[in-house]
């Protein structure tokens, strides 16, 4: 079982909890190591993710943490580095590459902070969601180059909204052309991607990011995966991780952990 979680927000961005109070519920839960990932600063948006100051804050925060819980559990310093990003990630034990904005008429759009953003966003591609997903997965698969980042999160994001063909046809050609590109750019980088569990968690999504389809692309290629919950709060902790890692195993995936930051 695994008993690790890499992708975890706090108080110092768009969580809920206290790191120190996360520690203690991941230590009743037996964890063996946990990572913090606050989001990285974006000047353009700066309601979900850490402030300048606040940056500097939590790393000192997550730090300290460490040495008080020695012997107790592993405890990681990450950042969740978005690709509009401009913040150096010196001094992280890791980082995860994300995308969470496409560019449209000047401005910076979420693909995941509420389903009537996502549907202005689609409108202003002239009401093309596949021209969004092409858009989309250009940035997704440059995110390593971009954050040289150690894993690639939430590959599909701009599903989170998707439930039942909502918006879009994930079995539309050009979907899944734009989709696999990015896949194969991302492929050859040998970096992890993410089975995360934050949507099903928030009441989004009945399935994990990547979709099925995606994982087995990822299998059959050779990829890796890594178990993440993106939680944002400390009860959604390893959120369905067990399910998760027999859908890998299923699928024949290698289910990799991160390197402690000595064995780097």
């Amino acid at each position: 079982m695994i008993l690790e979680d890499f992708h975890v927000h706090t108080n110092f961005c768009d969580g809920k909890d206290s790191p120190e109070d996360i520690i203690q519920e991941a230590i009743k839960r037996g964890m063996t190591r946990l990572g913090f990932s606050g989001h990285s600063f974006t000047a353009f948006d700066t309601e979900p993710c850490m402030s300048l100051d606040g940056t500097q804050i939590y790393m000192a925060e997550i730090n300290r943490l460490k040495e008080k819980y020695h012997g107790q559990i592993e405890i990681l310093c990450g950042t969740e580095q978005d690709y509009y990003s401009d913040m150096t990630t010196a001094g992280y034990d890791y980082v995860i590459g994300s995308v969470h904005y496409v560019i449209a008429d000047g401005e910076y759009i979420s693909v995941d902070h509420t389903p009537e953003i996502f549907a202005d966003l689609i409108h202003r591609f002239n009401d093309d969601p596949y021209k969004v997903a092409e858009e989309y997965f250009s940035l997704v698969a440059d995110v390593i180059n971009k954050t040289n980042a150690d894993i690639i999160g939430h590959f599909d994001l701009i599903t989170k909204f998707n439930e039942g063909g909502k918006f879009f046809d994930e079995d539309n050609s050009r979907y899944v052309s734009a989709c696999n590109d990015a896949l194969d750019s991302l492929l050859e980088t040998g970096k992890p991607f993410e089975i995360n569990t934050g949507a099903i968690s928030r009441g989004w999504r009945k399935t994990p990011y990547p979709s099925a389809r995606i994982l087995k692309y990822i299998a059959s290629h050779n990829g890796r995966v890594i178990l993440s919950s993106d939680s944002h709060s400390k009860a959604t902790l390893m959120y369905m991780f067990s399910e998760c890692e027999e859908l890998a195993r299923s699928l024949g995936l290698r289910v990799v952990t991160l390197c402690s930051p000595q064995e780097q």
